[in-house]
């Protein structure tokens, strides 16, 4: 992102994620879904907590509170569904949330100098900094450091 689009004002979707609130590009918000049934499978994938069906689509959810507070969310009352963009392709994403969402205006600030990638930038709202998440880098975070079971699956 360049640092004109950094200083313009835009709209934001602010989210709780454990007891952290993070923002989320509001154009890039598909839906705020309740809860339904969420499809587990057996897979190596960090993240992915199952997919879940919204409007005759599966959906992958990505539990992404290990990343961003260090421990699995025991508790959530919703989907946020996103578009993930990667390379020239996009999907729908889900995250779980737990309390409410909210929409905001305001300008993002750069991250902090020593800011993990998945975090854009930052913004000032009601005496508050809050992250702006970059879903796409977010999930791939949780990719990065493979399990022992997908090393011993990658051996020939």
């Amino acid at each position: 992102m360049s640092s004109a689009e950094n200083h313009v004002r835009k709209s934001w979707v602010l989210l709780h994620v454990g007891n952290r609130r993070f923002a989320l590009p509001a154009e890039s918000v598909m839906e705020l879904a309740p809860p339904v049934r969420l499809h587990n499978f057996p897979h190596t994938s960090k993240l992915i907590a199952g997919v879940i069906v919204r409007r005759g689509r599966i959906v992958p959810v990505y539990d992404v509170a290990p990343v961003l507070c260090g421990r699995e969310s025991s508790v959530h009352r919703f989907y946020l569904i996103a578009e993930r963009a990667f390379g020239s392709a996009s999907e729908a994403s889900a995250i779980p949330v737990n309390g409410e969402c909210e929409l905001a205006t305001g300008e993002m600030q750069p991250p902090q100098e020593d800011a993990p990638a998945y975090f854009a930038g930052t913004l000032a709202i009601e005496n508050e900094n809050i992250d702006v998440l970059d879903l796409q880098e977010l999930v791939s975070a949780g990719s990065k450091n493979p399990s022992p079971a997908i090393q011993a699956e990658a051996r020939p």
